[in-house]
């Protein structure tokens, strides 16, 4: 009887994995909330809402072949810099969700909804 695991299979004969837009999007805004000084989106009714800390990001993830384009929606704690925290919120989100699901991110949109005070988050801004 032959062993299964001494056999050696084709890459193209094993299948493919397909990672899903709302999987990559789930992590990605999973991953955001570990930069600092970064909250979640306003949740709106009729134009009202809040943005805070406690609240997720969201994220729209579109994946095509290898490679993954993000929109993201998030607040930023006041009064840190909404330039410099976006650009870390970047990186960080091209590296984790390239990291964690082997896609290449090749694009991340992020907008700043709202401001939210640093105190929500229990973190200091410096």
């Amino acid at each position: 009887m032959r062993d299964a695991a001494l056999t050696t299979v084709d890459a193209a004969e094993r299948g493919a994995l397909t990672i899903e837009d709302s999987v990559v999007a789930a992590i990605a805004a999973r991953a955001v909330r570990e930069t600092d000084n970064v909250g979640g989106a306003a949740g709106r009714v009729l134009g009202i809402g809040s943005a805070g800390a406690q609240r997720p990001a969201k994220v729209t993830a579109r994946v095509e072949g290898g490679q993954v384009t993000l929109d993201v929606r998030l607040s930023v704690a006041y009064p840190a810099s909404v330039s410099r925290t976006s650009e870390r919120a970047r990186d960080h989100l091209t590296e984790r969700v390239g990291a964690l699901t082997g896609l290449t991110v090749s694009k991340v949109d992020i907008t700043v909804g709202a401001l939210h005070r640093a105190a929500e988050n229990g973190r200091r801004v410096q």
